[in-house]
């Protein structure tokens, strides 16, 4: 006769069944690692920077996109699936890159900020998707690439407005 407790120990164990060997467990290990570093990666570019969304909100995003694709695709889920989970990604993470998104109502309404922010969130969980799929090596070059935006564009638009500035100085001088 079964005690109580075999009955409970049973139960816990047929719980973390989905778990069958190491094998399993390195690429559950590996997916979400990969995808809780990238996202790190960017969230510290962000917060380096003085941005609202930072190391946290991008680990986090990552690592639930990659759990989103990772579980169903373990479970056996068919492409067609996968395809329905990654629509709800997207459109999920949509929401809260809205949230990062404010319009300017004081001397320029016209100024929108957090456009990057959301679309780093967005560029985040592409990120982890592609690493809970087992796409590590895309992930990575995805991540250096979010990267080199995010460093060198800005500097490229300071250059290309000072300049602009500049030739509107120099028109503005030659006319009078």
């Amino acid at each position: 006769m079964d005690t109580w407790w075999n009955t409970v120990w049973r139960t816990v164990q047929a719980e973390f069944a989905d778990v069958t060997n190491e094998q399993e467990v390195t690429r559950i290990l590996v997916r979400l690692l990969m995808a809780a570093v990238l996202g790190a990666v960017l969230g510290f570019e962000r917060e380096h920077k003085g941005k609202s969304a930072g190391v946290r909100t991008h680990m986090l995003v990552s690592l639930g996109a990659a759990l989103f694709v990772l579980a169903p695709s373990m479970a056996g889920a068919d492409e067609q699936a996968l395809s329905r989970v990654i629509q709800g990604i997207v459109a999920g993470i949509g929401f809260l890159g809205a949230g990062t998104i404010l319009k300017g109502n004081g001397k320029d309404p016209s100024h929108v900020k957090g456009l990057t922010t959301a679309a780093g969130l967005w560029m985040t969980a592409a990120i982890g998707t592609a690493a809970g799929m087992g796409r590590e090596a895309t992930a990575l070059i995805s991540t250096v690439m979010a990267l080199l935006v995010l460093a060198t564009m800005p500097m490229l638009v300071d250059k290309v407005e000072g300049e602009n500035e500049q030739k509107t100085r120099e028109e503005g001088s030659e006319k009078h």
